[in-house]
């Protein structure tokens, strides 16, 4: 009977999430509207556009990799019980420290540089969360605030660096003033897995680390006590569960994925820095841990759809010229309608609850809607 109702528990999840994204959608059609333009062939665009053609498969595959990163360090602070809306700054402020690193050294061999890079990155995004998890567990302050006005200060951050003590040396030369850094070494960046694409070996490494996750969270005693820490921070408490230090430990972990993201994308992509180098992805990574129902191998396939959400929506932009704001709108009903779903999955009793008939209409045996009793 349980693993009935489990199954069942399940597919009303996976229905709740799927008709989320239905609801998100025929919104966005009524903004499509309004802009003039055929919500169809806006439609038809974004979900056929990603899957017509090689461009179009690859390029929904580089955009998943940094989903899925950052999605994977979402799901290890939401089984904690902390939430990380800290993504965007994250993924900047690791983007940022591996370069610098490379940049640094770029003489060294490529065998030691591209880890050392990586894990540089990886570092920063783990120091850039672990501000917002030290304030939540010790000061009591809000994550979300605080995660918030990190990303505004990595921004600036960002903005500073790369137009100024990191700005490539051949647009001060020439005058241009591009915000950018210079390229990192070419021995260092991520190579191509099909040749005259940008598919690049980033989505393995994610995958990779998707597999690891799910065996740190479900095998090992840390995982288990932050799931504990997350599941009810009172009992776990009386357990002898340090939930703060836990709380810390998964924001570190939610920022180290987030920033190597940042890296990997620097490194199989851009190969520098560049103003606005997150894409949205730090946001979006909300919506594939919640789709992925917050389990790291579950986050594979969400982080693909989105990847080809993501890029579709591109595609349909130029098929019907809408505004780039009206896009970017339904992006942002796509992560609106899928979180605020989140409170179905948690409680699918919910779902399942019938309206109960007041108290005074049940003792007489009156049918709603019916103005006669039982007997009548």
């Amino acid at each position: 009977m349980n693993k009935r109702r489990g199954t069942s528990d399940s597919l009303l999840q996976l229905g709740v999430l799927i008709g989320a994204l239905i609801l998100a959608l025929l919104v966005g059609a009524g903004l499509i509207l309004l802009a003039r333009a055929n919500p169809i062939t806006a439609y038809k665009a974004m979900f056929t556009g990603p899957v017509s053609g090689r461009y179009g498969i690859t390029e929904s595959l580089v955009k998943a990799t940094p989903l899925l990163l950052v999605g994977l360090g979402i799901v290890i602070s939401f089984r904690s019980g902390i939430l990380n809306i800290g993504g965007e700054g994250q993924m900047i402020a690791g983007s940022l420290a591996g370069a610098a690193v490379a940049l640094a050294l770029p003489n060294w061999p490529a065998i030691v540089l591209l880890p050392m890079t990586l894990i540089a990155g990886a570092l920063a995004g783990a120091l850039w969360g672990g501000i917002a998890g030290w304030l939540k567990a010790r000061l009591s302050v809000n994550e979300i605030l605080s995660t918030v006005m990190l990303n505004q200060i990595a921004f600036q951050l960002n903005l500073y660096l790369i137009r100024g003590p990191m700005i490539d040396p051949q647009e001060v030369a020439y005058g241009t003033g591009c915000p950018q850094t210079a390229l990192l070494p070419r021995s260092i960046w991520l190579p191509r897995i099909i040749r005259g694409t940008r598919f690049h070996w980033g989505l393995v490494i994610a995958i990779g680390f998707a597999i690891l996750v799910y065996v740190f969270l479900w095998r090992t005693t840390i995982g288990y006590r932050m799931r504990a820490s997350g599941a009810g921070a009172h009992a776990a408490k009386a357990a002898g569960i340090r939930v703060e230090n836990y709380q810390i430990l998964a924001m570190a972990c939610a920022g180290g994925f987030a920033g190597l993201a940042g890296i990997v994308e620097v490194l199989g992509v851009h190969h520098r820095v560049l103003e606005g180098l997150s894409g949205g992805y730090g946001f979006s990574g909300i919506v594939v841990a919640l789709f992925g129902r917050l389990h790291p191998l579950g986050c594979i396939p969400a982080s693909i759809l989105f990847g080809m959400l993501t890029l579709g929506a591109d595609m349909m932009q130029r098929a019907v010229s809408i505004p780039a704001a009206i896009v970017m709108a339904i992006q942002g009903l796509v992560v609106l309608f899928v979180v605020g779903s989140d409170l179905l999955i948690r409680r699918p009793e919910l779902l399942r609850r019938r309206p109960k008939r007041p108290p005074a209409q049940a003792a007489a045996g009156v049918v709603p809607g019916s103005d006669k009793g039982v007997n009548g």
